[in-house]
């Protein structure tokens, strides 16, 4: 194809940017995607692959739902390799004040049919008996489900080209906006539609956008079918990942060698029968090396809720880097001052969850069809939250 032959430019190729391809392609547009790296070589090839219901806002809700049952809705297209697993997740309270966060999540499920179950102690030991002892209980979400992320966005690449749209890979995009994708080494493509899906990277490309770097860490075990039966997250989690407080609050949590991180204990079983064990959030790094610092306090508080999985041999390690906004909710939509230039980014540790509604309402916007959910919780032009952009 020549320059001048697309409808949209996608820059990235991961999970948001393969799923925009595909819901621009099934429209019957004109795509090609860029990416410097190729399918999932970011964000997503680090991520857990969980599909979760989260209600730190109501925004963050709507967003998660809406994408959560998309997902049920395309789960019988999907391949073996992307393992869909619905099995639940579990919130842990560790105690009394947690349970009571329990019982709200479980009010506020409940008035939105999503379907959730409060655990006392003995129910918590009867699902997940390789829990310590101690624990008071905790939430059953029973439609969250699981995934392999690399190989969902390698079949909504795949199933995007099918239906015409061109990947192209290692690519490294210089400019973008304007009607204009500027490649390093000089080339341009032109475009009515340029989408900025790149993630952590995305603030190189678009000046002003209020996205932030966020490192994590995560561990996989040597294979012990059964020993872990849902995706098991403390509470605490919410409160270092995706709640609404501030980041400086959010990093009191340690402080070392490292600057500035949280960890909380989330595991998740992989049908292979090994064990994913996260979670990590580090603020201000920019090297993608594993730290052993934050590994192990990471592995210790993993052990804390589940003892067994110190005699478990860790077969690898990783990390990657997440796109964080000041209100922990994604940029979805048109950029101001720049017609042709649209966001879909700033998902942090919810683009695998996420990505099927943000390409639905991405899409929705630019053809003019009317989203199944509001988008102004989304938009990059929600100027008072730091997100800069022409005026």
């Amino acid at each position: 194809m020549s320059a001048s032959a697309y409808d949209v430019v996608i820059v990235g190729a991961g999970i948001v940017g393969a799923a925009c391809a595909d819901e621009f392609a099934r429209r019957g547009m004109r795509v090609v995607v860029v990416d410097r790296e190729g399918i999932a070589g970011g964000a997503t090839g680090a991520a857990m692959g969980h599909i979760v219901v989260l209600d730190d806002s109501e925004a963050q809700f709507v967003l998660t739902r809406y994408s959560q049952q998309l997902w049920q809705k395309l789960r019988s297209e999907l391949p073996e390799d992307v393992e869909y697993e619905q099995r639940g997740t579990i919130w842990v309270a560790a105690d009394e004040e947690e349970m009571a966060e329990v019982r709200r999540k479980h009010s506020y499920y409940a008035g939105r049919r999503v379907p959730a179950a409060v655990l006392d102690a003995q129910e918590l030991n009867r699902l997940e008996p390789n829990l310590r002892d101690g624990l008071v209980g905790g939430l059953l979400v029973a439609e969250d489900a699981m995934l392999d992320p690399a190989s969902a966005a390698r079949f909504l690449m795949e199933r995007a080209q099918k239906s015409g749209a061109q990947l192209r890979v290692g690519i490294l995009v210089a400019q973008i906006g304007r009607g204009s994708v500027r490649l390093s080494d000089g080339f341009e493509m032109s475009a009515k539609v340029i989408v900025n899906a790149a993630g952590a990277w995305a603030a190189e490309l678009t000046g002003g956008v209020a996205i932030k770097k966020r490192k994590g860490h995560l561990v996989i075990t040597d294979r012990h079918p059964g020993f872990l039966r849902h995706q098991v997250v403390e509470l605490g989690y919410l409160k270092s990942a995706h709640s609404v407080a501030s980041d400086s609050a959010a990093s009191d949590s340690l402080a070392g060698n490292s600057g500035a991180f949280s960890v909380a204990f989330n595991v998740q079983p992989r049908r292979s029968g090994r064990i994913l064990i996260g979670s990590s959030r580090q603020y201000g790094a920019e090297h993608n090396d594993v730290d052993n610092d934050i590994l192990a306090r990471m592995l210790r508080r993993a052990q804390e809720y589940m003892p067994g999985l110190a005699t478990m041999p860790a077969v690898r390690s990783w990390t990657g880097f997440r796109a964080a906004t000041p209100d922990k909710l994604p940029v979805i939509g048109p950029w101001p001052g720049d017609d042709s230039l649209f966001l879909a980014t700033g998902h942090e540790g919810l683009g695998i969850t996420t990505s099927l509604a943000t390409a639905r309402i991405l899409v929705d916007q630019i053809t003019g069809a009317h989203p199944e959910i509001p988008v102004e919780p989304y938009l990059p032009s929600r100027r008072e939250k730091g997100y800069g952009g022409p005026r």
